[in-house]
Order: structure tokens, then sequence, then C-alpha cells
């Protein structure tokens, strides 16, 4: 659901992709890897009291790092802490950028992500029960751009997410302390902040990262290439590679005749090191090397999600013969998609594959390993959707067009007994880049998690991110349904642009 495998201390991820070391020196570390080699972090959310960019340069110079901030990482190093910076559009009209430039952000930024018609398509409504009980605590609070509209408010504005990681657990909470307490004197007041890990287990000889509910996480990454694979030689870039530009802004995307995706400009200046890659005669590519960051604050009912399973198990081992074998963990898995261990789901008689470069199209075509309406299955239906082998390779290549690469983590404390509520909040902040809003993050959310017609299915969304209802589990020659609460809700989210190491230089200057 969040971070990627984790690494050993000290491996290196720069390198990869196809980039050069000068490309990795503008690109914030949290980019190349989600910096999983640290497993500990602080999220603080900040208001912007005081406008410029002044506070960010002060900030930045600040030495030694564990006592300010220090410079953000770049992609091209080790490093034993490291610091991420992103802005909603309400931070970057704090900074200082001019209404010229912010209108050549895209919309679903310039809209933020509690627009009305946008909040509908996430299945972001309380009326659906998705949201926390107390409601909406943060956003961006973007102004809607027709101002007829009544903006939908949060109590809380976030204008930008700073985020420390460390080896340590106590090291990041000083660090965390010490950096608001510079803010204060900057204008600048962290109204949120969350103890983020990776909750990390040894599962057989290797280290794993867990999310809450118990399951290994963060096994299904895509694969970015600057320029196509020739032919299907690696296999794993067949199943999981996605161009560059779809995590990176300023490169060509290959699905769309090598378009480059739309970047936000700044006028021309001499003082700037901002270049003019692609941009229009007379301005600055702001956005080269950055990206967009979905921030979703996802709050998980630990002990509710498995008291409830364990009763549906009850339950249907009543209904017949062949149900003695049903578990709370067996619904469990279908309800994810994956068991969890992180293996792949696969029918009776099959063996199941050793890596993530397959297909559900013939390892397991109707869904008798996998449920059609699994929360993995629906995320990335790979060549699921297809009707037959000969249309296989062009669903692949559709489903790759939509992918997301994901930089969550869990946040709140690991529950000791995951039937018995503790009264504590923990969740998962969902982060993930890209650098098409709406043909990624938005259509793998409306048009997959939450269409209740997705692959055959009738009036079913999502069984782990979606509002209550019925999810059918495939069995020959029989199936079974089961109706899943909805145990993971919305605290809080925004759209957040990330900017490259240049980029802030240049917004710092403001």
């Amino acid at each position: 659901m969040g971070a990627e495998p984790v690494k050993p201390k000290g491996e290196a991820d720069a390198g990869k992709w196809g980039l050069t070391r000068p490309q990795w020196k503008d690109i914030q570390s949290f980019v190349a890897s989600g910096l999983s080699q640290l497993p500990w972090g602080q999220a603080l959310f900040l208001q912007i009291d005081r406008p410029g960019g002044g506070w960010l340069r002060s900030l930045r110079a600040l030495e030694p790092i564990k006592k300010g901030l220090g410079p953000i990482n770049n992609a091209d190093g080790l490093f034993e802490e490291a610091v991420t910076i992103a802005f909603t559009w309400t931070g970057l009209q704090r900074m200082g950028l001019s209404d010229e430039t912010l209108k050549t952000f895209t919309t679903p930024f310039r809209e933020g992500m509690h627009q009305e018609d946008r909040r509908r398509r996430l299945g972001d409504e309380a009326t659906r029960g998705t949201i926390v009980r107390e409601g909406l605590q943060w956003s961006g609070n973007v102004p809607p751009e027709d101002p007829s509209i009544t903006p939908a408010a949060s109590p809380k504005t976030v204008h930008a997410l700073l985020l420390l990681y460390d080896w340590d657990e106590g090291a990041v909470e000083r660090w965390a302390l010490s950096v608001q307490t510079h803010l204060n004197t900057q204008g600048v007041t962290v109204v949120h902040r969350l103890p983020l890990s990776l909750n990390l287990d040894k599962l057989d000889k290797e280290i794993v990262a867990h999310e809450h509910f118990g399951f290994t996480d963060g096994r299904l990454q895509p694969e970015p290439y600057l320029q196509p694979p020739a032919g299907n030689a690696d296999e794993t870039y067949r199943w999981r590679g996605i161009p560059l530009a779809d995590v990176l802004l300023g490169y060509p995307n290959f699905h769309n005749n090598n378009e480059i995706a739309p970047c936000p400009l700044v006028p021309f200046s001499d003082q700037s090191t901002l270049r003019a890659d692609g941009a229009p005669e007379g301005y600055l590519n702001l956005g080269l090397n950055g990206s967009y960051l979905v921030v979703r604050e996802l709050r998980q009912d630990v002990a509710a999600f498995w008291s409830s399973l364990e009763s549906a198990a009850a339950t249907m081992r009543k209904q017949g013969p062949h149900s003695s074998a049903i578990t709370a963990d067996w619904l469990a898995a279908r309800i994810i998609g994956r068991q969890l261990d992180g293996s792949v789901l696969c029918p009776p008689g099959v063996t199941a594959p050793q890596n993530d470069n397959f297909g559900y199209l013939a390892n397991d075509p109707y869904g008798f390993g996998c449920p059609f309406g699994s929360h993995v299955r629906r995320a990335n239906p790979r060549d699921g959707l297809a009707r037959d082998a000969r249309s296989g390779p062009n669903l692949l290549d559709a489903a790759n067009h939509h992918r997301i690469m994901r930089r969550g983590r869990n946040y709140g404390e690991k529950i000791a007994d995951r039937m018995v509520d503790d009264g504590k909040n923990r969740g998962l902040l969902f982060m993930c880049l890209n650098t098409d809003i709406a043909r990624q993050f938005e259509f793998v959310q409306q048009t997959w998690l939450l269409n209740p017609s997705f692959a055959t299915l009738f009036n079913e969304t999502d069984p782990l991110v979606g509002p209550k209802g019925p999810m059918t589990i495939p069995e020959d020659p029989l199936r079974r349904v089961i109706e899943v609460e909805t145990y993971v809700k919305l605290a809080g989210g925004e759209y957040f642009f990330l900017p490259s190491v240049s980029a802030l230089d240049y917004l710092q200057g403001l």
C-alpha cells in the first residue's frame, strides 16, 4: 500500500532509470527510492503565516542538519538522514509565485483534491462513510476558481509538507521538534505532525515492511525508464515498466508520441539556475525534475477490521461442507489480493510466481485465486481485463499507462493485539508521485478502485478503501459474497508540487 521493499542501510539508489549524475543532483532523494533504507520519519504539515521564501532559505541554511533542515537531499549519494519538501497550490501562492505562474500548473493541482466534482469522483464524501467521523481535518483549502461556488473547507490549512527521515526513531523525533521550534521564529506554524515508520519485521531471512493490518507492504512498484527497452528481453520492463515522464516532469512520455508532460513556468531571469528545457521563449521550466505528490492520510481501524472478518468467517464456516478452511486471514487475503506474507494468490494447482513479473490472464483468468474485486487487482489489473490472449499485451500496456509511484508510510503505533481496540489513531500516510494527476492517480481511484462495474462485477467497489458494500469471491462451481464495512477512512489530503532542487533555490529567493 505504501513504500517499496526495504534495502540494506547504505545501498545506493543513484544511477538507475537511465539518468545521469547531474540529473540526480537536481532531483529530491525521496523520488529515487522513498528512502526505504531510513525506516523512521516525521511528517510536518506547515502553514506559512509570513509570505515569501525567507523561511525556507533560513531553514536550509542551518547546520548541522539535525538542528535545522540543511540542504534538501538530492538523489546522488547516501545519507544518514534525509529531507523532502512539497507545496500545495495555496502554499506556492504564499511563497510569492505570481498569478501568471500559478496558472501554468495543471488543473487538478490548481483546483485541489477537494474541489466539488473531484471529491465526488474520488469517493471523498461523508455520506458514503469514507471520511473519518469528525470530518476532513486538513487540506490546502484551495479556493474555487469559480467565486460563486462555496469552498469545501477543512479546519487546518496546509501550505507545505516537510518530511524528515532517519535511521533512529528518537533522533528523528528530536529533529522534528528542533525544526518546529525554528519554524516558529520564521512565521511558519506546524499545524499537524505525524510520526512515520515502515513497521519492520523479519520474514524468513528478509527484513520487510508491514502496514497496520499486518500485510507485507511495497512489492508492487513500477520500474521507470528513460528510454523504452528493446523488445521484451527484460521481463521486468514488460510487466512493470513505465516511462520516466510518469514520475518526473520534463521528460518524453512514450505513451503519447514522446509528448512531454506540461510543466509550470516562470518568466526568464539571468539570475536563476532554472533551465529553459521545453519552455516557450522567455520562460524557464519550474517543473523540470519535479513531480506532483498526492498525499492522503488514511486512518485504519485495525481491531474492527479483524473482528468483522472473524465474525464473517465463522458465519461462512456454518454454510456448507466446503467452508471449513475459511478463516479471518483467508478472507483478508482476498480483500487485499495477497497473502499476509505478500505472496501471490493463485487458483488451486497453480504455482505462485516468485516475483511480480506475471499476468492474471495466464495465471488466474477467472479470479479463483485473486478475486477480480480485490484491492491489489483493482489497483493494478495488469492484463486481467483482456478478453483473450491476443488482446492481453494491449491491455497490459493500457494498465501501465496509469501507474503511480508509491512512497507512503505508516503513521501511529503498531497495534499490540489486532483484535483489541486500544483507542489510538493509526493508518497510512499514502503518498504517490505522478506527473498527470488525472490520468494516473485519479483514474486509478475512480475507474478501477471505485468502479462498481469493474471487471464484469456489479454494484461492488474496492473492499478496502471504498464505501460499505458486497465483495464477490469467485469459486468453482459457485461463488461467495461477503459484506465489507469501511475500515480505511480519509482524515486529510491534498495535491502537492514536489520541486527539483533548483526549483527550491528559486522558491527560497522569492
